[in-house]
């Protein structure tokens, strides 16, 4: 199950997960959106269902996980990968509606799709979560304070849900794709507050590609990469190494949003 998968590095992960033979629920606000996202895994011989939902609403979201079990099974794999940045500004300026839904899709919607799913999961004792966050939380990002709040929730949220279900059989993952162009990324370059305050988006050269985040949670998917529940993992870093060194990064507390002293 892939929220956010109807455009962005959502679908390029549903997309991804659909070629390798998952059978995929793609789930959005947009119906058209993830009717294109499902109808393209279709296209190329996967099987995919497109739910629309809103995943900061408990009840869309309840709703949203009982379709795709009668539709597709249980989900064995949950990519929360809805995601929002409006705000950009002053917070002194900042409409708080805006910021806070920000925080609302971020972090309410991670938190509501991996309740509504690890029930389940738990009492299989077989599961894993994938929780897309941004190294925007792992430093000050003044004048995208919300996007950068909410998704350093993320990487507590996810570690934290790591170590409470550690030897349960199921493990939880907080990833980025790094920096990639993505349709909200260039309205947000293109808009007024952006070319005020965050002039660095439309000057970038060094986006990747959408497609990096797909292999990555393949990889997770697989299980592979199990030994490094609680993580966050980029997509360019050297899961191999990882791997070899997966008992250091667990004791050292590596790859997690720590404080240093």
């Amino acid at each position: 199950m892939v929220t956010g998968g109807g455009r962005g590095v959502g679908r390029a992960v549903a997309e991804r997960l659909g070629a390798a033979g998952a059978a995929v629920a793609v789930a959005a606000r947009s119906r058209s959106e993830i009717d294109a996202a499902a109808q393209a895994i279709r296209d190329r011989g996967g099987r995919a269902v497109a739910l629309a939902a809103d995943v900061t609403d408990e009840q869309s979201v309840e709703a949203l996980v009982s379709t795709v079990e009668d539709a597709l099974g249980p989900p064995t794999l949950l990519v929360n990968a809805a995601g929002s940045w409006r705000h950009v500004g002053p917070v002194a300026d900042a409409d708080p509606r805006v910021w806070w839904g920000d925080v609302e899709v971020n972090l309410k919607g991670t938190f509501l799709c991996t309740r509504a799913v690890l029930p389940a999961m738990l009492g299989r004792r077989a599961g894993r979560i994938v929780n897309v966050a941004s190294y925007a939380a792992t430093g000050p990002r003044p004048f995208a304070t919300a996007y950068a709040a909410s998704k350093a929730a993320v990487l507590r949220f996810s570690d934290s849900l790591a170590a409470e279900v550690a030897g349960r059989g199921v493990s939880v993952f907080a990833v980025t794709p790094g920096f990639v162009r993505t349709r909200l990324v260039d309205e947000i370059a293109a808009s007024e507050e952006g070319r005020r305050y965050l002039p660095e988006l439309a000057a970038r050269e060094d986006a990747l590609e959408p497609e990096r985040l797909g292999e990555l949670v393949l990889s997770i998917a697989s299980g592979r990469l199990d030994s490094l529940s609680g993580a966050f993992l980029h997509v360019l870093d050297d899961v191999d190494e990882l791997l070899r060194r997966a008992d250091e990064v667990r004791a050292q507390g590596l790859h997690t949003l720590r404080l240093r002293t």
